[in-house]
Order: structure tokens, then C-alpha cells, then sequence
């Protein structure tokens, strides 16, 4: 697996020529490497970030009597974000699919989610199906996207990784368990037991700029979500959904929410693990291999 496009290896030598030259020990060292941490969280979130900022402004300056629906615009801003990340060679075709799988997985769940009354979409548009407009799959495609990019970026190794069986097992019985509820008890925490006892060993590595780092799968999980969170009550104070407890005015989404985004982030993860399979630190193939 690449670690970058074309362009991103140009941006990868541009910045290297700068930052070779900076401190590698001590306080000044540690800064660097924190900064570049963010700067490559920043672009594994090009895709999910993008969108976040267009659903912003358009919250704050879209015209009353504008020629196409504000839903519709988003939908078609997604599909611009999208061509063009791949036609600039900011995306791979891989991570393409990815985004297109996760859209797929999302409106499904969104058809049955708005029909149910979990949430709703409180504007008109042209490009919907049922009551769902069609941009809200590109929200779940943006989460993909982080992870598909981070994984790479970050050229992201993992010990004591689970089978792919099991862990395919997890996100299917995580995926079944938003309809299910509905209709009979509520697994998630049985679920949450069930990836606790397979990823209770995984570790995380990856690398940043000098250094290679290590975290639990399960913080990293827990991290992300969090962001995840952070980012919802952005998307619905700009009305791009709303929850029902927010129909007369703007609250925070309650916290309960996150123990949803951190399940889905495993469905996220395992199905990127399809794309980008798990793979062990080089030290562990050099083992294996002497062995």
C-alpha cells in the first residue's frame, strides 16, 4: 500500500526540506511532531471537513429564493468534493470506493432511521429518496474517508490484531443492531463487551513524522468518536438534520449519542479493513521472516 498519491509525495518532500532542518530533541522536537500530528489529522479530514464547512456556510448565508434547494447543494457539493479530490490526485481510487460502500451502508440506515423517527431532514429537495435527501450518505462516506486516508497517512500497523472473521462478525451484528432495537431489546452493550474481548490486545502504530507512536484501538476508537460527536452538533445547529428533542430551537446532542458513534466507528474501521488490510510493524515481519 502507497502511503501517498503523487501529490501528496510532493507535499510530503516540499515539507520535509522545511521541517528536516527544525529540532529533533527535547520540548522543540516534541512541538514538531505535535504540530505535524495535526496538520495530518487536518488532511485525513480534507473530505469530511470540506463538507462540514460548506453545511456552515450555507446555514448562515443561503439566499431565500436561491434556484436550487439548500439539501440539493450540498448533495452536488459533495459530488464536486469528491471528483475533485480524485481528479487532483488527493484521493486513491480505493479510497473512492470506500466512500462509495460507506454511502451505500449509510442512506440504507438513514431510510429506515427517518422512517422510524430518529431524526428527521427539515428541508425540501429534489435529490431524495423518501425523506432522506441524498447528500446525508456522503456523511457516512466522510468517516470512511478519515480512516481510509489516516490509515495510510499515518502508515498505521497493529499488534494482536483479531481475525477479519471476527471482527466482520462485530460490525454486522453492530450494523443489524441499529434496525433490530427497534424492534426487540437493544444489544449494544453486549456489543460493546463483544469488541472489548477482540480488540482488548490491539495496538495501534503509527507514524507521525519521526517518531512511531503506539495507542490501544480501543482510545483510538473512543478519540475519534469523540471528534465524530464534536462534529454532529455542528452539522445539526446548521440544520442539516435535527434530532427531535431540537424541532423548536437548537440543543446540544445529548452524550448518549457517542456510545452510538463509537460502534459505528468499528463498522467504519472493519469494512476500511477490507480495502486496507491490517498489517504488522516491519519488526514483526522481520521476526516472522527469520524465523
Amino acid at each position: 500500500m502507497k502511503r501517498f498519491t503523487s501529490v501528496e509525495a510532493r507535499i510530503d518532500a516540499a515539507a520535509h526540506r522545511v521541517l528536516d532542518r527544525l529540532p529533533q530533541g527535547g520540548v522543540s522536537g516534541a512541538l514538531v511532531e505535535f504540530v505535524v500530528f495535526g496538520l495530518k489529522q487536518a488532511w485525513a479530514c480534507l473530505f469530511g471537513g470540506a463538507l462540514l464547512a460548506i453545511m456552515i456556510a450555507t446555514a448562515l448565508v443561503w439566499p431565500q429564493y436561491a434556484p436550487v434547494e439548500r439539501y440539493d447543494f450540498l448533495f452536488l457539493a459533495a459530488l464536486s468534493i469528491q471528483a475533485a479530490l480524485l481528479a487532483f490526485k488527493l484521493e486513491t481510487p480505493r479510497e473512492a470506493v470506500v466512500i462509495l460502500v460507506f454511502h451505500l451502508v449509510g442512506t440504507a440506515m438513514e431510510l429506515f432511521k427517518t422512517s422510524a423517527g430518529s431524526w428527521i431532514y427539515p428541508e425540501e429537495a429534489f435529490f431524495r429518496i423518501a425523506g432522506v435527501p441524498l447528500f446525508s450518505g456522503f456523511m457516512y462516506a466522510a468517516v470512511g474517508s478519515y480512516i481510509a486516508r489516516i490509515t495510510r497517512i499515518f502508515d498505521m500497523r497493529y499488534t494482536d490484531y483479531p481475525s477479519i472473521a471476527a471482527t466482520a462478525v462485530l460490525a454486522a451484528a453492530i450494523y443489524a443492531n441499529f434496525f433490530l432495537h427497534h424492534f426487540i431489546f437493544d444489544a449494544r452493550w453486549g456489543l460493546f463487551a463483544f469488541a472489548f474481548v477482540l480488540f482488548r490486545k490491539t495496538r495501534v502504530h503509527y507514524r507521525v513524522f519521526r517518531h512511531t507512536h503506539q495507542m490501544r484501538l480501543l482510545v483510538g476508537f473512543l478519540l475519534v468518536a469523540l471528534f465524530i460527536w464534536f462534529a454532529e452538533n455542528i452539522a445539526t445547529w446548521s440544520r442539516a438534520w435535527i434530532y427531535p428533542s431540537q424541532a423548536d430551537g437548537w440543543t446540544p446532542v445529548s452524550l448518549s449519542k457517542l456510545g452510538a458513534w463509537y460502534l459505528l466507528m468499528i463498522i467504519s474501521f472493519v469494512l476500511v479493513s477490507l480495502v486496507h488490510r491490517p498489517r504488522g510493524p516491519d519488526w514483526q515481519t522481520s521476526n516472522a521472516d527469520r524465523a
